[in-house]
């Protein structure tokens, strides 16, 4: 997904860019899975030794209090971090290796709007998380 990039996003904020910041940034923006602050900090750490795991959690933090990243929890006991997505989307998790799939499907999207006009809603925001396991070979016929 194109996303403005995060850096672009905090100076928009008028947030103070370290060079560690940028590195973090770089390193979210980078990740084509959703990573936790551990994987993040390792990740950064590759490129700047200097950076700290107590610098990635509170970059995290201020990314995320300031709306330019989200936080999961896809029930693996970790918090797990994305830029916020110019574009809705949905996550299939899968229980047995923790990949975690994005997806958009309008007939959902659909239902999901349908189902809170039929309750007496109007739908303004929703995160639908499925979580699943590969099927077995004699299941997928």
């Amino acid at each position: 997904m194109d996303h403005t990039s995060i850096e672009d996003q905090c100076a928009a904020k008028g947030m103070r860019m370290t060079d560690q910041r940028r590195t973090i940034a770089r390193v979210l923006e980078a990740a084509t899975d959703h990573p936790d602050v551990e994987e993040l900090h390792r990740r950064a750490a590759r490129i700047d030794s200097r950076i700290s795991i107590a610098t990635v959690y509170r970059t995290v933090k201020l990314f995320e209090d300031s709306g330019i990243v989200t936080r999961h929890e896809f029930r693996d006991g970790r918090a797990r971090y994305e830029q916020v997505p110019d574009e809705h989307h949905d996550h299939l998790i899968d229980l047995k290796t923790g990949k975690v799939v994005e997806f958009r499907d309008e007939e959902i999207e659909r239902l999901q709007a349908e189902i809170a006009r039929r309750l007496g809603f109007k739908l303004v925001d929703h995160r639908l998380e499925l979580y699943a396991v590969p099927l077995k070979k004699d299941e997928s016929t």
